[in-house]
């Protein structure tokens, strides 16, 4: 049995542990293991996560079962004034991969953005990422692409996906 709930300040250390298990494993083939270093600091230092949550208004999703926790999500609702839910990160373990976690909070983000009248979802997805398949599947489309610069000589570079939500 899944369970989700909201995670708060006390849980960041949950997600930072689920962001190191994860990363190596999603991005390890994509970007050099200074890009991942540099963004695991830049994103998910407790810092990063206060300022995304107190002042961003990112919202964060824990996932566990019986054992222990298996994934997290974080979303921002009426993104940039519109009516548009940004989901921010979402992170499977690599073992739970496939067992229904990610629809799991996919569901509880698209719940939580149409009851706060937000008629669309977007995220974006590294254009290597093997997620960009699991995106298409359930509904997402390729609405663009971007380079981020994110400091120290990297770039992220993403493919910008939206789905409508009706």
């Amino acid at each position: 049995m899944l369970n989700i709930y909201t995670a708060t300040s006390s849980d960041y250390p949950l997600i930072q542990k689920i962001a190191h298990e994860t990363w190596p494993d999603t991005f390890g083939a994509i970007l050099s293991k200074e890009q991942i270093s540099y963004m695991l600091e830049m994103m998910y230092s407790t810092a990063a996560l206060t300022e995304q949550t107190s002042v961003k208004g990112h919202q964060f999703l824990l996932v566990k079962d019986e054992t222990k926790h298996l994934g997290y999500a974080s979303f921002e609702l009426n993104y940039k004034g519109l009516s548009k839910t940004k989901i921010h990160k979402i992170y499977i373990l690599p073992e739970a991969q496939g067992k229904g976690v990610g629809k799991l909070l996919m569901n509880t983000i698209t719940g939580i953005a149409k009851e706060n009248n937000n008629d669309t979802l977007s995220l974006n997805v590294n254009r290597d990422n093997s997620a960009f398949a699991f995106y298409q599947n359930i509904g997402f489309e390729k609405v663009g692409e971007e380079n981020i610069d994110i400091g120290d000589g990297f770039l992220m570079e993403d493919f910008i996906m939206d789905k409508k939500l009706v």
